[in-house]
């Protein structure tokens, strides 16, 4: 089914780039909640953790089977359908009665919160071919600015009113969002009318088919484990001697995430002039630099370790986000008719290496701390350029 995209203006672009924001906040509310959220339901603290695993599954979920609705369904009237939904699944959250409705409600807002991947191959349909990489860049910048301040939003609130504030602050910003959605964005026709089985199956079909998709999955996968990597290890190095920080101070190099937000707009006009893959070149490379920075920061003293630390954090998060938008901008390129299907098959590669990856961390570091951190950071870091490389001269080489 062919369908010409309607005119794309900033208005729309801020919009999508707002409800990715606050659509995956969502699942990270709960994170800094968790201790109150205990004593008030009288639960303790690792049952009060499921809630982040809740919201996890619920969002694996969403990204498997709703994303790909994208392509088979009016893409205005479905992104409203599931702010809607994660309207009633926030405000069930912030009357939950118990701990066992509180998890249900909350694995809801996950399977909700698809919607924040519904958007982004939206905002990719409705831009013009010379703008592309910008306008996904643009509300990339907003789903990560959605990350980054979801967890000092809900701890102020909580401070202002209590954990079940934040919910149901959440569930008015979301409903504001639908109605907003609803009268601002155009009506965009779907891309394909097969039956949603076969839809589903075509996600592998696109996969077995498509060696650039199947190039940007394992990059994607590995440059997020590599992400998990970092920001689990750096809690458990920051919280011990020679640093010692609290949990607060800790948060605050969370900030560092700003500059991934900045570079993806940067990200996204390279693709545009169709520089991806010096973007990927030089992102692998950067990556691999932050991980020797990381290792360094904690070798050296006072200041000067701390600096060198925040410098390797920095340049990681910068690196991952243009790569992300890179290997988003060029699997929309190719796939024009099948963005939704195409972002699932994507991110769920992205969420297994995250995945894969925590697994991997829980297990070193209690053996080998740190310097185990980032030996298996840098494996990972590595195992990027490596497959790049192997996968672009198989791509270029001549049909025998």
């Amino acid at each position: 089914m062919t369908t010409t995209a309607p005119a794309l203006t900033r208005g729309i672009v801020l919009v999508l780039a707002v409800v990715a924001g606050a659509s995956v906040a969502t699942l990270y509310y709960a994170q800094p909640l968790l201790s109150a959220i205990g004593a008030d339901l009288a639960v303790p603290g690792g049952t009060a953790a499921l809630l982040v695993a809740a919201a996890q599954v619920g969002y694996a979920v969403s990204l498997a089977l709703l994303v790909p609705l994208g392509d088979l369904l009016e893409r205005r009237r479905l992104v409203t359908v599931l702010l809607a939904g994660t309207t009633v699944a926030l405000a069930a959250a912030a009357a939950a009665p118990a701990f066992p409705a509180l998890l249900a409600a909350v694995a809801a807002v996950g399977l909700t919160a698809g919607v924040a991947q519904v958007v982004v191959p939206l905002a990719a349909t409705l831009a013009p071919d010379a703008t592309r990489g910008r306008v996904v860049g643009t509300v990339m910048s907003g789903l990560l600015i959605g990350i980054l301040a979801a967890r000092t939003v809900a701890g102020g609130l909580a401070g202002l009113g209590g954990w079940r504030l934040v919910f149901g602050a959440a569930a008015v910003l979301m409903a504001v969002l639908a109605v907003v959605v609803r009268v601002r964005l155009p009506r965009v026709p779907p891309t394909e009318s097969m039956p949603y089985p076969r839809l589903l199956g075509s996600v592998l079909t696109l996969v077995r088919t498509d060696p650039v998709l199947r190039q940007r999955m394992v990059l994607g996968a590995l440059g997020f484990g590599g992400f998990t990597v970092l920001w689990t290890g750096l809690t458990f190095l920051l919280s011990a001697p020679p640093y010692g920080y609290g949990e607060a101070v800790i948060g605050l190099f969370g900030l560092a995430g700003l500059a991934g937000a900045a570079a993806a707009p940067v990200a996204g006009r390279l693709a545009d002039r169709g520089r991806a893959g010096t973007t990927i070149t030089a992102g692998l490379a950067a990556i691999v630099v932050s991980w020797g920075l990381l290792g360094l920061g904690p070798v050296l003293a006072g200041v000067v370790s701390l600096a060198v630390l925040v410098v390797g954090i920095v340049l990681l998060d910068l690196a991952q986000q243009m790569l992300h938008i890179s290997h988003q901008s060029t699997i929309y390129a190719r796939a024009p008719q099948a963005r939704s299907r195409v972002t699932t098959a994507y991110m769920v590669a992205v969420f297994l290496g995250g995945a894969v990856a925590s697994a991997a961390i829980g297990a070193v570091y209690p053996l080998a701390g740190w310097a185990g951190t980032v030996a298996l950071g840098l494996g990972i870091a590595l195992a990027g350029p490596a497959w790049w490389l192997v996968t672009e001269r198989r791509r270029r080489a001549p049909a025998a």
